[in-house]
């Protein structure tokens, strides 16, 4: 990856960590009321959150995991999705069960919490899992880009679904994007020392 992505990295954990300080400020809140009232009742975007969902997240992962195993026969990839789709999943209830905010007040809304965005976090992570290992012996810079650019749409589309359902506030949405993408950079950083570990090994004399 190239090396700015490792530095934007730094920038989405310095904003996860303003926003868990401060969703709760006259000015997070009139945002929150802004974007909603932009964004509440748009069908076409709220249609996204499907993507978004377990069931749908869950299947994706499994299909990548199989492809990984069967076809690339690349076992630390498998782990990577592991990492990213179950971990990043895990450490999101982590967070919403500490900060414990309150979900917006509709009838039949989910019971869990709101902060951070579930939808976005693991949204952005099973997505940009699939672009990155797709794309990670690829030579062609038109599929590289294709891909990218789609899951970040589709990334952007899935968080946003979720404030035009009223089923999160924006900030919970972008709190998840950033700690998403943050957590996604580590797991990069593990994936790419591993392999460089193996090259070194590969190719060390006897």
């Amino acid at each position: 990856m190239k090396k700015w992505f490792y530095s934007l990295a730094f920038v989405t954990l310095l904003g996860f960590i303003a926003l868990f300080f401060s969703f709760t400020h006259e000015e997070m809140v009139e945002f929150d009321q802004e974007l909603g009232e932009v964004l509440i009742g748009n069908e076409f975007i709220r249609f996204f959150h499907y993507i978004g969902e377990p069931i749908w997240i869950a299947s994706a992962a499994v299909l990548l995991i199989l492809y990984l195993a069967f076809i690339r026969k690349n076992y630390r990839g498998m782990l990577f999705v592991l990492f990213t789709v179950a971990g990043g999943n895990f450490l999101n209830q982590l967070i919403k069960e500490w900060v414990q905010r309150v979900r917006p007040d509709i009838p039949h809304q989910l019971v869990s919490y709101s902060f951070p965005s579930g939808h976005a976090m693991v949204g952005l992570l099973y997505l940009f899992t699939y672009a990155y290992l797709l794309t990670e012996n690829q030579t062609s810079k038109k599929w590289r880009m294709s891909l990218w650019i789609s899951a970040v749409l589709l990334t952007l589309l899935v968080g946003l679904s979720r404030v035009a359902g009223n089923n999160h506030y924006g900030t919970d949405v972008i709190a998840g994007w950033m700690c998403g993408y943050t957590f996604f950079i580590l797991v990069v950083i593990w994936y790419e020392w591993r392999n460089r570990q193996m090259l070194k090994r590969t190719i060390q004399p006897e």
